[in-house]
């Protein structure tokens, strides 16, 4: 069992968080301080410490600082008082797997120890493998050998062993998903589940029932108790995309979820504790989002210890090509294509395009010209007629109005130009446009509506 390493100044805390944590079957050690802990850690090698943040002699951060110069890899969970949640934060972003504060709940300590304890397994794992992003140009489902993205492998493998919560942004169809998706397989949780939620999809009236679950009469139409997404992914990770068009009164209860780590469902008065790291996607800039009120800036700080800034496709065109070749494997295992890569007047024709829907958009031109061929290599001939055109190209970046057209048949026709531009990428339009994309969602059923009538 993992030996742990108890680093705490007052002794009868000392002496019951031994105790305690021995109960569990971990072997333990105790220190009184960062000094005496680097003595221990010299003569037993722990593989967990446990470390209290205010210390004389030497405090928990510099303790933290130290181990991280170590050659081994020791795990380190804060315990910390609620007014220093902030420091903690920090620790984590220094490295910490986590952080309890006190009084110390029994039930969450030893899923930390668990979850770290897993993580530890999961380290000598990957250590073991012998691929690594910087000579294979992939990361579980990523793939680039762009500067800009073997940045992006080395931060999700620092930062995946920890419970540190993510922040990734950038345009829509860049890969934030997969981004979350590595974080989760190069993590202790790995074998628990993976459940994403786009908050953009949900009606307002059902985003907490969705996140948080409902009890059996909680509201009109709850005909029974329904388990929400925090429930669903207990133990393993929790996907929030679009997490700026989460409604304010969710924000707030996920804010008290990320700090207590504890739910309510909705119509229930317990609060059941939960397991699960958050990662948050947006395809705003998220300091923007705080300033137009669309996200909540303690949320924002909270969620954004660590922050993972995807570049658009046209920045990384290099990739492409092994973008596309991973992608046709794919695309051969699903439509049992036998597609060979790409002619090089088609991956002259990729170089030119400035690919606005980014890998998203050319995933969906690869699959619909591997479904089309069927077998040899893609050329230029398989891609659609309109491909790397603007549709109306004549007056692309414009509408006419007339004296006596009414504001809704004018607000209909931008919204309908800025989608055909944006190759009827919602996320992008509605960006452009200035309105949320669920506002954008429900202008396009209004009009569909008024079609069908």
């Amino acid at each position: 069992m993992e030996k742990v390493l108890i680093v705490e100044d007052e002794p009868n805390a000392r002496t019951g968080l031994a105790e305690l944590i021995g109960s569990w079957g971990y072997r333990t050690g105790v220190a009184a301080d960062g000094v005496e802990a680097l003595e221990r850690i010299a003569q037993s090698n722990p593989g967990i410490v446990v470390t209290d943040l205010k210390m004389p002699r030497m405090d928990g951060m510099e303790l933290l600082h130290r181990i991280g110069d170590l050659p081994q890899r020791i795990v380190v969970v804060m315990l910390t008082a609620q007014g220093s949640i902030e420091s903690a934060v920090e620790a984590m972003r220094l490295g910490a797997f986590d952080y309890i504060p006190k009084p110390i709940d029994p039930v969450r300590l030893r899923t930390i120890l668990d979850n770290a304890a897993r993580q530890r397994d999961a380290d000598a794992e990957l250590a073991a493998a012998p691929s690594r992003p910087l000579e294979t140009g992939t990361l579980g489902p990523l793939v680039g050998s762009a500067p800009s993205m073997q940045e992006i492998f080395r931060l999700v493998e620092r930062i995946a062993p920890s419970n540190v919560s993510v922040l990734v942004t950038g345009e829509s169809g860049t890969g934030k998903e997969l981004v979350a998706r590595a974080l989760h397989d190069l993590s202790g949780r790995r074998d628990k589940p993976f459940i994403a939620v786009n908050c953009a999809a949900i009606p307002e009236a059902l985003i907490e029932s969705e996140i948080f679950g409902h009890e059996k009469g909680a509201f009109t139409g709850a005909i029974e108790r329904r388990a929400g997404c925090f429930e669903l992914a207990e133990g393993g990770t929790l996907l929030l995309d679009e997490i700026g068009e989460m409604p304010a009164a969710a924000q707030s209860k996920l804010l008290r979820v990320l700090e207590d780590r504890k739910f309510r469902r909705l119509g229930s008065k317990v609060e059941t504790p939960v397991d699960v790291r958050i990662v948050a996607a947006t395809n705003k800039d998220p300091q923007q989002a705080v300033a137009n009120g669309e996200l909540r800036g303690d949320l924002f700080y909270r969620l954004n210890v660590f922050n993972i800034a995807l570049p658009p496709l046209r920045e990384h065109k290099q990739d492409i090509p092994a973008i596309a070749e991973h992608i046709l494997g794919d695309m051969n295992r699903k439509h049992q294509t036998t597609i060979a890569g790409l002619s090089h007047a088609l991956l002259a024709r990729f170089e030119e395009h400035a690919w606005p829907g980014n890998v998203r958009e050319l995933r969906n031109t690869l699959e619909r010209a591997a479904i089309l061929a069927g077998t040899g290599p893609l050329d230029v001939e398989n891609l659609p007629p309109n491909f790397g055109q603007i549709p109306h190209q004549d007056h692309a970046d414009s509408i006419q109005v007339h004296v006596g057209t009414t504001v809704n048949i004018a607000e209909k026709q931008l919204i309908l130009k800025t989608l055909a531009a944006t190759y009827n990428n919602k996320t992008k339009a509605a960006e452009i446009l200035g309105i949320s994309t669920k506002t954008l969602q429900n202008k396009l059923k209004e009009y569909a509506s008024t079609h069908e009538a």
